[in-house]
């Protein structure tokens, strides 16, 4: 066994951030990553990506894109920027180890891993975010369905599915990218969409819509929503009607789809839309009004959850799916337990991510303070924060 301060699960955006947060700091930490490089799910997300997000506001604590970054950085940018981060800041991670289970032994975490060493850790951050854990919609009929069937964070590029007949089903930023990229290379494109999304321009007047939903995030949640919906309504007086449904207002975030790139195919007739799939037929699906087409490919653009199955049996989930927590980032069940990169909201997940990132490294190097304290026998005075 090997033992640290602090272990952080993941080597993304959330997991890099949080590592140089608390070598700032001087908290001795490991990094572990399950893929075989940093960054592993952006390094296989489909090609074509690019974030939505603008350049300043998705840059990760104490370094700015390098010059000449597009305002919206493309996938391949942002995976050698993330390269770049680590490397900037001598940041230790070991790939290729995945932790199988982390459980709690006297005051300690202990987590156990697939190369069969286990580590000792007093805190530990879960930095796995929501895109390591996709959402696959459990369809009826299935499993009699001749055509592909794959969630779309298994999609790359559209050579595999030219000339075909694919359904795409979701209404989420991946669903819009992918369907646009696959009617532009000449395949059969319908999207289902069965609740409706919010579509927001990605820029005004040249401006990233970020920056304003930005200034919006101190909103409730419900007020954000039905601020992005009036702004989509006002962006069709000018484009013309909405194609997609009105998304049903919640009290979990919910991301706008950002960009016309979507609805344009729609008016233009290179994607047509249906609603909610009922259930999957031998030779493609049937929906829930009642009709039925036949399909080569259906791609689940059905979005994520948060990843937190290794800490599952030790914690609770608030109504959207995340961890229970008593700020952004503290769990509410377990003590030296955080969470980065599990808030999704209108700023976008990576600028939350640098918030949380500095907040967790300011709890763990508190929680450990305190600990060193009591063990030497000095206490914190009642009026010192």
């Amino acid at each position: 066994m090997t033992s640290c301060d602090a272990l952080v699960v993941g080597a993304g955006p959330a997991g890099l951030a949080t590592s140089r947060e608390l070598s700032r700091a001087g908290v001795r930490h490991l990094v572990l990553e399950r893929g075989d490089q940093i960054g592993q799910t952006w390094a296989n997300v489909y090609d074509s990506l690019v974030l939505h997000t603008a350049r300043r506001l998705s840059a990760l604590p104490g370094l700015a894109f390098p010059r000449g970054t597009p305002q919206f950085p493309t996938r391949r940018g942002f995976l050698a920027y993330l390269h770049q981060y680590a490397d900037e800041f001598r940041l230790r991670v070991e790939t290729g180890v995945e932790v199988a289970d982390l459980r709690r032994d006297d005051n300690v975490w202990i987590a156990r891993t697939s190369t069969g060493v286990d580590i000792a850790a007093r805190a530990v951050v879960v930095a796995t975010g929501i895109a390591s854990n996709p959402h696959v919609l459990k369809i009826p009929g299935r499993a009699g369905f001749g055509g592909r069937v794959i969630h779309s964070v298994e999609y790359r590029r559209p050579d595999g599915f030219r000339g075909q007949r694919v359904l795409v089903v979701g209404a989420g930023n991946s669903a819009g990218d992918i369907s646009v990229e696959l009617a532009h290379a000449g395949t059969d494109v319908t999207l289902a969409v069965r609740t409706g999304a919010a579509v927001l321009p990605r820029a005004v007047a040249a401006i990233p819509i970020q920056y304003f939903s930005v200034a919006a995030a101190s909103l409730p949640t419900v007020a954000q929503q039905i601020l992005a919906a009036m702004f989509a309504r006002a962006s069709a007086l000018v484009r013309g009607p909405a194609v997609l449904p009105p998304p049903p207002v919640t009290g979990c975030a919910r991301v706008p789809l950002i960009g016309f790139h979507l609805a344009d195919a729609i008016r233009a007739g290179a994607i047509r839309l249906k609603g909610g799939v009922a259930d999957f037929i031998a030779s493609g699906v049937r929906f829930q009004d009642g009709t039925a087409q036949p399909f080569d490919a259906v791609i689940l653009a059905t979005g994520y959850r948060a990843a937190v199955g290794l800490v599952r049996h030790a914690i609770r989930l608030d109504d959207c799916g995340f961890a229970r927590r008593c700020d952004n980032v503290t769990s509410a069940d377990q003590p030296n337990l955080y969470f980065v990169g599990h808030n999704y909201d209108i700023r976008g997940g990576l600028y939350n991510i640098g918030r949380d990132a500095r907040l967790a490294a300011g709890q763990v190097t508190s929680a450990l303070d305190d600990r060193r304290r009591t063990s030497t026998g000095t206490r914190r005075p009642h009026n010192e924060k």
